[in-house]
């Protein structure tokens, strides 16, 4: 690729028209070019666009996979919680396991509900069999956390690991203290026998029922 096509691709990448963004990134993709990686990671973090972002995502997958890679493993520690989301969503499509270590505890606990989500999607798709096992855990210490769409993304990471794995973690869960987590729980491991029953939890009417309990105890 030449240098004044990509300057001009450069230029588009940060266009004031979606579709022109679109297009860059759809070009991009067409004709990859390695020099193009980091300005498309960098797009990435602040795409405001889905449809966007997403060809940002499958134009990264097309390009020279080492230092691809390697620049998506250095976006994971950026301050900008897009970045990290970005960087974990497209590890995930690309599918290279050797990323695995990369999705580490930190991640998949962070304080962004995006990018935890992320996260999760990324750590069932790449986790080796054996630490299947370690990952269920750490999502079990997630339970109950954020709204709906959170806990739903959770559930279906659990999903994924498969009933031998996720099952004892969620039985466990079913005991916690808290209503929210036994209720996400028990949600969750419905939703693991069945995975085309709809997911099924309420998060305010746990609270609800909770705070009606202790109101009782306190009489």
């Amino acid at each position: 690729m030449t240098d004044n096509r990509l300057r001009r691709l450069h230029a588009a990448l940060a266009a004031q028209s979606a579709q022109t963004r679109l297009q860059a990134a759809l070009a991009a993709g067409t004709n990859p070019d390695r020099s193009l990686t980091r300005a498309l990671i960098e797009r990435c973090a602040v795409e405001p666009d889905f449809y966007v972002r997403d060809m940002l995502t499958w134009a990264l997958t097309r390009q020279e996979p080492a230092p691809t890679l390697s620049a998506l493993r250095a976006e994971l520690g950026s301050t900008n919680a897009q970045g990290r989301s970005q960087a974990l969503h497209t590890l995930s499509k690309i599918g290279d396991r050797s990323a695995w270590p990369d999705v580490t505890h930190a991640l998949l606990t962070d304080p962004d509900d995006d990018v935890a989500r992320s996260a999760w999607r990324a750590a069932v798709d790449l986790v080796p069999p054996a630490e299947m096992s370690d990952l269920a855990a750490i999502l079990a210490s997630q339970l109950g956390r954020g709204d709906a769409a959170v806990q739903r993304s959770l559930s279906r990471a659990f999903v994924a690991l498969g009933e031998e794995v996720a099952l004892p973690v969620l039985h466990s869960a079913q005991t916690a203290p808290d209503p929210v987590t036994r209720g996400h729980a028990t949600a969750t491991e419905a939703l693991v026998h069945d995975p085309d029953a709809g997911f099924a939890f309420d998060v305010e009417e746990a609270r609800r029922i909770s705070a009606l309990g202790e109101a009782a105890l306190g009489q």
